[in-house]
């Protein structure tokens, strides 16, 4: 295959463990930034390393964006989806209604919006 096929190119940054996790977590609930305390709280099986390591994966790649309040001790890092992080939501949402229709029989996950979701 081609490097420069997108195909490739997507997959070499979204298929790796967590990434597409990492992004829905960021879209659930209410507020659209996340402290990093609050994603590795939500993610509890993620280690501290492969969470910070996929996002500056996906800041570096747009997805994500990153505030730091150096004005506080300790300082304080938030992340929020860019646009292209919102815009793959759809794509997530597809793998989640292919997952309902071929794979996993979850009836909670079939009648909620991903963002409203707490488990």
């Amino acid at each position: 295959m081609d490097e420069k096929c997108p195909v490739y190119t997507t997959m070499n940054f979204i298929g790796k463990k967590w990434t597409l996790v990492v992004l829905l977590e960021l879209y659930k609930g209410k507020t659209k930034w996340k402290r990093y305390s609050e994603l590795k709280r939500r993610l509890p099986k993620i280690t501290a390393k492969v969470l910070s390591m996929r996002l500056k994966e996906l800041e570096k790649q747009g997805l994500v964006l990153h505030k730091v309040n150096a004005e506080t001790f300790p300082v304080k890092s938030k992340y929020r989806l860019g646009k292209s992080g919102e815009d793959f939501i759809a794509v997530i949402k597809d793998i989640k209604k292919w997952g309902l229709r071929w794979k996993v029989k979850n009836e909670h996950c079939e009648n909620m919006d991903c963002r409203e979701c707490e488990m």
